[in-house]
C-alpha cells in the first residue's frame, strides 16, 4: 500500500516531466528548421558578394564585412552546426565554402580574435569532417594568437588601441579565445599553449573579478610590475556595472576551461558566476537579460539576446559538471531561455530581419553601436545551445 501512495505520488511530476520534455524537443527542433531556411536565405544573399559574411541589419540594410571584423568566423560556424543536425550536404558546402573566406585570419597577430574568427568556423570544420587542411589552419592561427601573449604579464593582449589610456588592455571575452589553444595543446602535445591558456585564465580570475563574481570588462596591465592599473567596463553602463555579455562570456570561458583542464578552481569560478547570473534581482522573467545587469529595468533599456544566447550554451555545458541543486537550476535557466529566444519576441521571421535568426541584441550601447539590432555571433551562439540541448537528451 505505501508504494501504490508512493507511486501516485510521483505520477504527476512523471507527466509534467515528460510534458515539458516533449514541448522542449519542440521547440529546439522548430529552432534549428527555422535557423536553416533563415541561414541559407543569408547564404544565398552573400554567395555572389565574394569574402562578404554578415555582420548585422538595421534600417532596413544589411551591414557584412570581409573576414577581418571580430565576428567573421560566426556565420560559417553557424552553418557548421546546422549541417551537424540536418545532415544537409548542401550545407556542408555552404559551411565549407564560407569558412574559407575566414583562411586568412591564421595569420592574425594584431588582435585576440583570432580564436572567434578560426575556431569557431575551422574548430567546427575540423570537428565534423576531419578535414586534415583544416588542422594546419587552426595550427598556424593557435601561433599566430600566442604572438600575443607577455610572460611579464601572464595574459594575451586584447588590444593594441588607445595606448594612453591602456597600457595593457586585457577584456573579458579573451577567455573564449583559449579553445584555440587547448585544441592546439591536445593536437600538436606542445605544452606552450596549455601554459599560455592556464596562465591567461589565472591571471583573469584574479583580477577580472569583484567579491560578488561580477566581471569588469577591461583590465589593463602596468607593462613594469605586471600589476593591474586600472579596471573598468567599457561596453558596460559604468565601470563597476556587470555588463551583460562579460558576464556571459566569463561563464563559458570558465566552464569551457573546467572541460579542457578538469581543474575544480575553473568549475568553482564558473559556478559563481553562474549563482551570479542566476540571483541577479535584475534578470528578467524571461531570462533575456538587459544589456547591463545594473541599468534601470523600468526605463526601456534595451535587452541582449546575444548575452542569453551564450548563456544558454554555457548553462547546458555546466549543467552537466556541477551537482544538484545548482546544476538542476542551470539546465532550467538555458531552457527558459531557449524558449524566449524562440519565441516570437525574439526570433524573426523566414525571409526577415535580413535573414538573422535572433533580433535585438546590443552590441555596445556607450558607443551607440548595433543597439538592439541582430548579430551574428547572437545566432551562432543560439544554434550552438539548441545543439547542444539536443545532444544532451539524445533526441
Amino acid at each position: 500500500m505505501k508504494n501504490t501512495i508512493l507511486i501516485l505520488l510521483a505520477l504527476p511530476f512523471f507527466f509534467f516531466s515528460c510534458a515539458s520534455n516533449k514541448s522542449m524537443k519542440k521547440v529546439v527542433n522548430n529552432s534549428l528548421d527555422f535557423a536553416q531556411k533563415q541561414s541559407m536565405l543569408m547564404a544565398d544573399t552573400l554567395l555572389p558578394q565574394k569574402g562578404m559574411l554578415p555582420r548585422t541589419y538595421q534600417n532596413g540594410k544589411l551591414f557584412t564585412s570581409n573576414s577581418r571584423w571580430w565576428c567573421s568566423g560566426f556565420f560559417p560556424g553557424t552553418l557548421w552546426y546546422l549541417y551537424e543536425n540536418s545532415n544537409d550536404n548542401k550545407l556542408k558546402d555552404l559551411a565549407s565554402t564560407f569558412t574559407s573566406r575566414v583562411e586568412r585570419e591564421k595569420f592574425t597577430t594584431d588582435n585576440h580574435d583570432v580564436g572567434f574568427m578560426i575556431y569557431c568556423s575551422f574548430g567546427n570544420g575540423l570537428r565534423l569532417t576531419n578535414n586534415d587542411a583544416y588542422k594546419e589552419v587552426l595550427m598556424t592561427a593557435a601561433k599566430s594568437l600566442s604572438t600575443r601573449f607577455d610572460d611579464r604579464i601572464g595574459a594575451i593582449r586584447s588590444w593594441n588601441s588607445n595606448p594612453k589610456k591602456w597600457q595593457y588592455a586585457v577584456i573579458v571575452d579573451n577567455m573564449m579565445n583559449l579553445e584555440l589553444l587547448m585544441w592546439a595543446y591536445k593536437y600538436s602535445g606542445d605544452k606552450k599553449f596549455k601554459d599560455i591558456a592556464v596562465s591567461h585564465a589565472d591571471k583573469t580570475l584574479n583580477n577580472h573579478f569583484r567579491d560578488d563574481y561580477s566581471s569588469y570588462h577591461v583590465v589593463s596591465y602596468d607593462t613594469i610590475t605586471g600589476n593591474p592599473h586600472i579596471k573598468q567596463t567599457h561596453q558596460g553602463y559604468k565601470d563597476e556595472s556587470a555588463w551583460a555579455r562579460g558576464q556571459a562570456w566569463a561563464l563559458y570561458g570558465y566552464t569551457m576551461m573546467y572541460r579542457e583542464t578538469k581543474d575544480d578552481k575553473y568549475l568553482n569560478q564558473a559556478e559563481n558566476i553562474a549563482k551570479f547570473i542566476l540571483n541577479h534581482k535584475n534578470m528578467p522573467e524571461d531570462g533575456v537579460p538587459y544589456w547591463d545587469f545594473d541599468v534601470n529595468p523600468s526605463q526601456n533599456e534595451p535587452r541582449d539576446a546575444s548575452s542569453a544566447a551564450i548563456m544558454a550554451s554555457a548553462f547546458i555545458e555546466l549543467s552537466q559538471y556541477c551537482e544538484k541543486p545548482l546544476s538542476k537550476k542551470c539546465l532550467k535557466m538555458a531552457e527558459k531561455q531557449l524558449k524566449s529566444l524562440s519565441s516570437d519576441k525574439y526570433m524573426a521571421h523566414l525571409g526577415e530581419n535580413g535573414d538573422f535568426i535572433l533580433m535585438h541584441s546590443t552590441g555596445s550601447k556607450p558607443g551607440n553601436s548595433e543597439v538592439d539590432v541582430p548579430l551574428s555571433y547572437a545566432d551562432y551562439y543560439f544554434v550552438e545551445a539548441l545543439t547542444r540541448y539536443k545532444n544532451l537528451k539524445k533526441w
